[in-house]
């Protein structure tokens, strides 16, 4: 099991973060992870594996004016 944003998930053990956000409709380019109480890098998205317990806080930036 994971947990993103408090919610616990299954099945993406074994994919990468990128991949991960991808499924879950988020864009990259606009977004910031925190994987187990560390920011993790846009550059490592593609490569970080996720595994049972991990868990991610995402946040979407939003503009306004």
């Amino acid at each position: 099991m994971i947990k993103v944003n408090s919610e616990t998930i299954t099945g993406f053990e074994g994919i990468t973060v990128a991949e991960l956000l991808k499924q879950r409709g988020y864009k990259t380019l606009y977004v910031a992870v925190e994987m187990n109480d560390a920011i993790l890098p846009k550059a490592q998205y593609e490569n970080t594996v996720l595994k049972d317990g991990d868990t991610l806080e995402v946040v979407s930036f939003v503009g306004g004016g």
